[in-house]
């Protein structure tokens, strides 16, 4: 096996099938049809449907790098007999200032003075000094936990495991959910989608949280149980939600979370392509010299738990 033959798939887009070229030949890689390639970097996250057709006639294809940090879209076709890599951590950063904007827009009333039409009651809390419960002990956490620690937030990370988390306050297992979220003004999905964590908050989980608090969801849409969000929201529940992510995806037009003035939504923007085809080019480059020199790759996928 030549570690140096490294396959770029798909070329449906010429724009982002040149970045992945060049950030594998600046690692040191040579492209190569995909039957010769010992690696495929599969860079379209869009066309997840054609990924068994491109891997199926490539038998000497031992690694495989994935385009999202989710990856439940290609969960059907992963297998141990080969080396799975993700964009686990590279959109971290951006990701991290979707949560910040959206909890400040939050605390501060934003939503509601934008669609307002004449003056508004005053209305606004502080971040600084916050209590915060994020759902999820990753990359993006790492990420916002940085841009946040000036505020000195009160921050409980809710997780698989109860290892403390550098920087909170306290760290919890999923087990513990709903006290976890009990007394936080804003609860933060920030998870990745796996059988565990599907519908994780449902109508019990949103009713174990404070009835002024905010649920901001930049994980996966199936996280949330749509339906008991809607009541929440509708019945006062819980304040506020803000979604860059749903269920279903897209959101179709005429939804009731559309017709809420207590629900914001923005079209899975905490990574854009503008902002993530560098940073997915980036992963690929280090990975493939990784790769060729035999070091352990970033971004691994524990095929066994999904992510």
């Amino acid at each position: 096996m030549d570690r140096h033959l490294i396959a770029v798939e798909p070329a449906t887009r010429p724009a982002m099938h040149e970045i992945m070229v060049a950030a594998v030949e600046e690692a040191g890689g040579t492209v190569v049809p995909i039957e010769q390639a010992s690696a495929l970097m599969f860079a379209d996250p869009m066309a997840a449907n054609a990924f068994r057709g491109i891997l199926d006639p490539a038998p000497n294809v031992e690694w495989v790098q994935l385009p999202y940090a989710g990856i439940e879209t290609f969960s059907h076709n992963l297998d141990t007999d080969r080396i799975w890599t993700c964009g686990k951590g590279v959109y971290a950063a951006p990701v991290a200032e979707w949560i910040l904007t959206a909890v400040l827009a939050s605390f501060r009333a934003i939503p509601r003075y934008v669609r307002a039409t004449s003056w508004q009651s005053q209305e606004g809390r502080d971040l600084r000094g916050a209590k915060l419960a994020i759902l999820g002990g990753g990359g993006i956490t790492d990420a916002f936990m940085e841009l946040t620690a000036a505020f000195e937030c009160d921050v409980t990370v809710v997780r698989r495991r109860d290892t403390p988390y550098p920087g909170a306050s306290r760290t919890m297992t999923t087990d513990h959910l709903h006290q976890a979220i009990s007394d936080a003004d804003a609860v933060i999905i920030a998870l990745s989608l796996t059988e565990e964590t599907t519908g994780i908050i449902d109508a019990a989980a949103l009713a174990a949280m404070r009835s002024d608090a905010f649920l901001l969801n930049v994980g996966r849409g199936g996280h949330v149980v749509t339906a008991d969000l809607v009541d929440a929201l509708r019945n006062g529940v819980i304040q506020g939600a803000v979604l860059d992510v749903t269920d279903p995806e897209p959101l179709p037009d005429g939804h009731p979370l559309w017709h809420l003035d207590n629900c914001v939504i923005t079209p899975h923007v905490g990574n854009t392509a503008e902002m993530g085809l560098p940073l997915i080019a980036g992963r690929v480059r280090d990975n493939v010299a990784r790769w060729i020199a035999g070091d352990d790759l970033l971004g691994p996928v524990n095929v066994d738990l999904g992510y």
